[in-house]
């Protein structure tokens, strides 16, 4: 008999088989990778898209949500662990083909998903997306993460935590040293907060509406929703928290602009600066960096009770349109401009409350844009501090005397909150200024843990809400 008769007769080509949830879930990483995209901003037109199909059900949107914020979030753990199961440096991996595995690694470590279904369901993937030779590549290594679970991965690849404490968090949950180092600054404290605050970042946030003063009421969304669907707020009386899987578009108040979705610090920052004490009248509001526009509406609906206008100037046109979609229907005066903060078109002195929401490094947010902390670098806080110190001098100069500023962030770190105040205050940088503190914590009641005062801090793990910070500001001359 010869050779040839002992050979396996080849094996017939088979098509990989299509998966629309994963190969969705792939090309909003690609997005987000390659078009510095966000995924709250990427996901939704994909999964609509998906859904005018009639194999895609909302179990399937579940699934790809999961798989796109979970590998997000995860990404720092994942990467350490795929390091360990290749023989080249991370780099020198194609992007996709990280992407692909990190989906994969995800599926392994951080979801029910069997391991033998998450493993063939990856390498399917790679051949769609990245060929068959690709794919065996892919099979091999995520072969070797299965053998472990995530407890024992993380035995290896990360530090002990008494011989290099930050390292150890930034591999475990999956946060990059720096601001592993910039977090636990600002809160302060031992290990159990950081590692709270951290698990916290990891987590999914829940979706949060407000209900407009004047148009309409947490009682009615709550009665709206049913007891199922909607929950009370924590914190804030026009809170409603929304149930895993509530879609707030299909609410009608949230349809007509009634009420909106905002985090519920972010509603927080807005009721202290409405409830801070005036010497002198109270008619005239700014919100000197209005968009997207959900301070500003909850801002106009609180102004409107009172007989006082808002103006609401955002410096960026395709925010500002987002901004007069947020008002239209306020029952009070408001006007929306396009405007920039630090050279503003209005007089000094003009009004008795100013908001300023500064831009900054979005640290607070974590939870619901995790590609930030890959994106972010130290050196970026070089290039927002001019600009937030600036705008603050901005809006001491716009409140009259006797009036109101809050200065407000989504980032905890304190190179954007206290340094701030505290130079604008001192006059490092510019002139000093004449104002005061004031004590914003009785301003929220019954909101617990806001720190030392008289400023505010929010925190994930503590309060449920993104890591706002704020400042009131009472300007003396």
């Amino acid at each position: 008999m010869n050779e040839q008769a002992h050979r396996r007769p080849p094996k017939p080509y088979r098509r990989p088989k299509k998966d629309p949830v994963r190969i969705l879930a792939f090309e909003a990483l690609r997005a987000v990778d390659e078009r510095d995209a966000y995924a709250n901003l990427v996901l939704p037109p994909l999964l609509k898209k998906a859904r005018e199909k009639d194999d895609f059900d909302g179990r399937d949107a579940a699934l790809a949500t999961e798989l796109v914020y979970g590998t997000l979030r995860r990404q720092g753990t994942y990467d350490a662990i795929i390091a360990t199961c290749i023989d080249r440096p991370l780099r020198e991996v194609d992007p996709p083909v990280l992407d692909v595995l990190a989906l994969g690694a995800h599926q392994l470590l951080g979801t029910r998903i069997p391991s033998h279904a998450a493993v063939s369901a990856s390498v399917e993937l790679a051949r769609v997306v990245l060929g068959d030779g690709r794919a065996r590549f892919v099979n091999a290594v995520l072969r070797k993460i299965a053998q472990d679970d995530l407890d024992a991965w993380l035995e290896r690849v990360a530090p002990p935590y008494d011989k290099d404490a930050e390292d150890y968090l930034a591999v475990v949950h999956s946060h990059p040293r720096w601001i592993v180092s910039a977090l636990w600054d600002s809160l302060g404290g031992g290990r159990a907060g950081i590692e709270d605050l951290l698990e916290a970042d990891n987590e999914r946030p829940e979706v949060t509406l407000v209900a407009r003063p004047g148009r309409s009421t947490a009682d009615e969304l709550l009665e709206v929703l049913g007891e199922e669907s909607g929950l009370p707020g924590r914190w804030s009386p026009y809170a409603v928290r929304l149930a895993e899987g509530g879609e707030p578009g299909a609410i009608d108040a949230v349809r007509e602009g009634r009420a909106g979705v905002q985090d519920e610090g972010s509603q927080l920052v807005a009721i202290a600066l409405a409830n801070a004490p005036l010497d002198g009248p109270d008619e005239r509001w700014l919100d000197g960096c209005a968009g997207p526009g959900g301070k500003a509406a909850l801002l106009a609906a609180l102004a409107a009770q009172r007989g006082a206008s808002l103006l609401a100037s955002e410096k960026q046109p395709h925010r500002a349109r987002l901004v007069e979609r947020a008002l239209a229907g306020n029952p009070g005066p408001y006007q929306v401009i396009t405007a920039d903060g630090t050279r503003p078109p209005w007089l000094p002195g003009s009004f008795d409350r100013v908001l300023m929401d500064v831009p900054c490094t979005g640290l607070g947010a974590l939870r619901r844009r995790p590609e930030a902390r890959w994106r972010r670098r130290p050196e970026d806080l070089e290039g927002f501090a001019p600009l937030q110190r600036a705008l603050l001098r901005e809006a001491l100069s716009a409140v009259r005397v006797g009036g109101v500023v809050g200065y407000a962030t989504c980032s905890p770190h304190l190179a954007e909150t206290r340094v701030v105040v505290d130079d604008v205050l001192r006059g490092r940088g510019g002139p000093a200024v004449e104002a005061e503190l004031l004590d914003a914590r009785p301003l929220i009641p019954g909101v617990p843990a806001l720190g030392e005062g008289p400023d505010i801090q929010l925190w994930p793990h503590l309060h449920g809400t993104d890591a706002m910070y704020l400042a009131l500001l009472r300007r003396t001359a």
